[in-house]
């Protein structure tokens, strides 16, 4: 695993390689029908059992609907013993190692290695594993199996790609120039970045706006809050007008809500915040942090400045249209409109993994180049993510079986615990056990129905619970994918970023905090 901070990316043959071998597997494994779709295969399968019950229904009416309760147990599935609390252990420390590490001087350093965090992943990841194998009251490897099955294979892997595609094709836009960096320029970026975020993903639009935004400052000495504001609005807070905007939301896509909902539902929230936050930015750029800047540094600042060029966009605009569809379009559980037919299972993934081989492939090796391009910050969020997919299993189960006696029954408590777990646990996986907490035993034609009604129950839920995951997302560097990666590309750049609990102390609760209160007061109430 490379540790390569800086520079270019240099060789990207082994990726190319990479990508190639695992496009002739798949269509090996597809021709072999290793990867049809399990609604595919059950499709036929219930048209089948549909017609057999229609023709004996009248005979086995009693026994049918006997069998069918006992089998379906309400449309949760198989249930399973729930962990032991103590099996929480290992993902607090994982949390712990990601707060603590890089301030102990012992470690800091050393901590610093993506190969070092893979093995502190790994190793509390198997801890997990193990716990499940041995003493965990269902211990058995099919039990392990299951939660690498969920984790890993169910979640993991299509969070990954889909943020490693993002991240490399954005890699190959170059946005060059050094503007003035004045409060409203800075602004302007956040704001252009917000509006972004939901459509080309919180990931596409951050990697692709940093490096500019980092170059047009690097005249300043503090820009450290200027970045943290950017996690805030760009990484986060912009991304909620549409599913792809932001994964607990594409979650929320996938088991029934319309594509469009979010636009409805949300912008309002969504135009209040982020007004708030570059308000916000702006009074404290103006009035703190830029008269503390040397006369030096704003001359500088003033006469040393280009205007902005964008190289790159063919093809890679074009790519990342590529992936935006694969996301909408390529879902197994999902038939394609108007066909009918099932999409194999990893096709979506393996179709953005080409669209990044073209990408590689076609783009300039030159704009990457000058955009100082490596896959240390990707290679970081999988490192860590691998470990915290599994680690925080126990947690999610937990919550999932006892979610529904917890008393959460108003918008209000649906936003704020959502929220508060979104900013330790993963945004996606929170997410996705307060919707089934919110809707249980539904559908996706029912979830449809319920939201219909713009002033029932469930609307006010499901705003509170999507407000929730996304904005809390930004209260902490581990709550969104990008948060790390623009953490360790501004690194990267020279700035001086807050470690982990500097920025919750300094920047998440003095500045966010207050604003998703008094969101939460006029959407939520």
């Amino acid at each position: 695993m490379s540790d390569h901070h800086s520079g270019g990316s240099g060789s990207d043959k082994p990726l190319l390689i990479g990508i190639v071998v695992i496009l002739v597997a798949y269509v090996v494994a597809s021709a072999l029908g290793w990867t049809a779709s399990p609604k595919a295969i059950a499709a036929p399968e219930a048209a089948a059992a549909a017609h057999d019950e229609g023709a004996h229904a009248e005979e086995h009416h009693d026994e049918h609907g006997e069998h069918a309760v006992a089998e379906h147990g309400g449309g949760h599935g198989t249930h399973h013993a729930l962990p032991h609390v103590w099996a929480v252990a290992p993902f607090v420390m994982l949390l712990g190692a990601i707060a603590v590490f890089p301030l102990l001087k012992a470690t800091e350093h050393w901590w610093e290695s993506n190969t070092n965090r893979l093995i502190v992943a790994v190793v509390l990841a198997g801890i997990t594993l193990f716990y499940y194998m041995t003493i965990y009251e269902e211990a058995s490897l099919s039990a392990v199996w299951h939660r690498i099955d969920h984790a890993i294979l169910g979640e993991y892997i299509p969070f990954i790609v889909l943020l490693f595609s993002l991240y490399v094709i954005s890699g190959g836009i170059r946005i060059s120039g050094d503007l003035k960096a004045h409060p409203s320029t800075n602004a302007v970026f956040m704001m252009v970045g917000g509006l972004l975020a939901s459509f080309i993903g919180t990931t596409g639009a951050a990697m692709l706006l940093i490096r500019p935004l980092l170059e047009t400052n690097k005249e300043r000495r503090y820009r450290q809050h200027t970045v943290v504001f950017f996690i805030f609005v760009v990484c986060n807070c912009g991304g909620c007008l549409l599913p792809i905007g932001d994964p607990p939301l594409f979650l929320g896509y996938l088991q029934g809500v319309d594509f469009l909902w979010t636009m409805t539902a949300l912008w309002k929230p969504w135009l209040l915040t982020n007004f708030l936050l570059l308000v916000v930015y702006l009074l404290l750029d103006k009035f703190y942090y830029y008269p503390k800047e040397s006369k030096e540094n704003v001359l500088q600042d003033e006469f040393r400045t280009t205007p902005l060029q964008i190289r790159g966009l063919m093809p890679n605009a074009l790519l990342l249209l590529g992936v935006i569809f694969s996301v909408a379009l390529l879902d197994p559980t999902k038939p394609l409109p108007g066909i009918g037919w099932y999409p194999f299972v990893y096709l979506r993934e393996v179709v953005q993994l080409a669209l990044v081989g073209l990408s590689v492939w076609l783009g300039s090796k030159e704009i990457r180049e000058a955009n100082r391009f490596n896959y240390h910050a990707i290679v970081e969020v999988a490192a860590l993510f691998v470990g915290i997919f599994i680690c925080m299993q126990p947690a999610l189960e937990i919550l999932n079986e006892q979610g529904p006696s917890l008393g959460i029954d108003t918008p209000m408590k649906f936003y704020w615990i959502t929220g508060g777990l979104s900013s330790v646990l993963d945004n996606a996986p929170t997410y996705l056990v307060f919707f089934k907490t919110a809707f249980p035993n539904m559908d996706a034609s029912m979830i449809q129905a319920a939201l219909a009604d713009a002033s029932g129950k469930n609307h006010f839920e499901l705003v509170a619970i999507s407000l929730g995951a996304v904005f809390m997302g930004a209260m902490t560097y581990i709550g969104n994918g990008p948060n790390f990666m623009v953490r360790a590309i501004a690194e990267e750049g020279g700035v001086k970023m807050p470690s982990f609990f500097g920025y919750i102390l300094f920047f998440s609760i003095p500045i966010l905090l207050p604003i998703l209160a008094i969101v939460s007061l006029v959407f939520l109430m």
